[in-house]
Order: C-alpha cells, then sequence, then structure tokens
C-alpha cells in the first residue's frame, strides 16, 4: 500500500509538470541552505524560458555530453551504466554512474544529492513517471532549466548571462558545448569557465554535435 500511494504521490507531481513550470526543487533548495551558511541574503539566479528560446545548439550539446541515446532509451540507457561500472571498477572509485537526463531531472526536482539505495530507487521510480506522462521535449526543457550551472546559478538562460553576457537563445556552438562540459561539476566552473579540460572536451562535444539529434 506505500508503495502504490509513493506512485500515486509522484504521478500527481509529474502530471502538474505538464502544463506548469516549477518555481523551485529540493537542489534548488538546498543550494540555497548552502549560500546562505555564508550569506544570509544569498539568492539563486535563475530565470525559465520556454523550450522556443534556447538555441539548437544548447539542447544538441547537452545530449551529446551528458546523454547520447536520450531520444532512444526509455529513461535508463544500459550501455551507458555498463560502461559508467567498468569505468569505476578500474578507477576503483565511483565518478561518474551513467545517469540519463530524465534520471538527473528526476533527482534535481525531488530528491537530494545522497547515494543511498532508497533514492535511487525513488529516482528510478520518478524516472519512469517522467518518461510516461511527458514526452522528451518537456523533459529536456525541464532539465535544461532547473539544472545548476555553477554556485547559485540554475537553468540555462541564468548560465548563459553569467558566462557569456547574453540569453540562452544567443549561445554559439562553441559557448553551448563548454556550458554541456560543465554540468557534471558545475561549482567547479562559476568563477573559471576556461579551464584547459573545458576547452579539450568542449571540442570532443563540438564534433558529437554534429549528428545530434534533438526532440
Amino acid at each position: 500500500m506505500l508503495v502504490t500511494a509513493d506512485a500515486a504521490f509522484v504521478f500527481c507531481q509529474v502530471f502538474w509538470l505538464r502544463g506548469h513550470n516549477p518555481r523551485t526543487t529540493a537542489f534548488m533548495r538546498i543550494g540555497l541552505e548552502r549560500l546562505r551558511a555564508r550569506q544570509p541574503d544569498a539568492r539563486l539566479a535563475y530565470r525559465w524560458v520556454p523550450y522556443e528560446r534556447m538555441s539548437l545548439a544548447l539542447k544538441a550539446a547537452v545530449i551529446a555530453s551528458e546523454d547520447q541515446r536520450f531520444l532512444q532509451h526509455h529513461g535508463f540507457d544500459m550501455q551507458a551504466m555498463e560502461k559508467a561500472y567498468e569505468r569505476n571498477r578500474r578507477r576503483g572509485v565511483v565518478r561518474r554512474g551513467g545517469s540519463t537526463i530524465s534520471q538527473q531531472l528526476a533527482k534535481n526536482l525531488f530528491l537530494s544529492p545522497r547515494r543511498t539505495y532508497l533514492r535511487k530507487a525513488q529516482e528510478a521510480l520518478i524516472t519512469v513517471v517522467l518518461e510516461a506522462v511527458l514526452g522528451k521535449r518537456r523533459i529536456l526543457e525541464l532539465y535544461l532549466n532547473v539544472v545548476e550551472w555553477g554556485g547559485g546559478i540554475y537553468g540555462a538562460e541564468a548560465a548563459s548571462w553569467h558566462y557569456f553576457e547574453r540569453p540562452a537563445a544567443d549561445l554559439e556552438p562553441e559557448q553551448a558545448a563548454r556550458l554541456a562540459v560543465m554540468l557534471p561539476r558545475p561549482r567547479s566552473y562559476t568563477n573559471d569557465p576556461d579551464t584547459p579540460y573545458l576547452d579539450d572536451r568542449t571540442d570532443l562535444i563540438l564534433e558529437r554535435m554534429e549528428g545530434t539529434r534533438v526532440p
């Protein structure tokens, strides 16, 4: 009964997102608490923009960098998970988990960054509902609008203004690729978005973008 009740609650929350844009997320609330621990009057940089007002380059770059089979899977990319497992096993440390955009959206919206079996189970349940209730286009729109892109910076519009002083609609391919590369460790680049790693990775994502389809 408890599992059924939880699933029904998640379904209602996700169904609401079909026609409403979130004003905040679980990760945003956690981020704001972290900022206010140092600066009590801190505020987040967060500006929602519709899908049509984001550059095609940014959509392609994020898919190419974060989830190359986004349009093919139903929320879980088993190939990426197997590769991540093998890579982490060789290195002896867990760095990347092969999460899809849908899985990342699930935890950003509703969960915490903690890595526990319970949280992973919750993430899986929410991911299934997201894929069933929303389309790929809406999932990508939500993700690009709520994901963290630096300390206190959430969403593509705020990130575009912070790093390039332009709206997300006007991002050039190289700028879009650079933003996409920041996503795994966004707070590392808040004040220094020009590093050798970012340069090299940006070139790789630019190459991948050429054959990337977007919803």
